[in-house]
């Protein structure tokens, strides 16, 4: 759950980046912002990723353990 919630804290933090960047018209703070909330949605992900095989592993312990 950490890596989901520091992926989507990453997305909001380039969005504002990127909106400061296009209200101040720096094109490099708002590349900035992009390429933040790109690494936030890959962070995320993995974290999902993590928590689905985590379930499997938990399910799966749980089938062996029976006899």
């Amino acid at each position: 759950m950490a890596e989901k919630a520091k992926g989507k804290m990453e997305q909001a933090k380039g969005k504002a980046k990127e909106a400061a960047g296009k209200v101040t018209g720096s094109e490099r703070l708002e590349a900035e912002g992009k390429m933040d909330q790109a690494k936030g949605k890959l962070r995320e992900t993995a974290g999902e990723a993590e928590e689905r095989a985590r379930g499997i592993d938990d399910s799966l312990r749980g089938r062996r353990q029976k006899p």
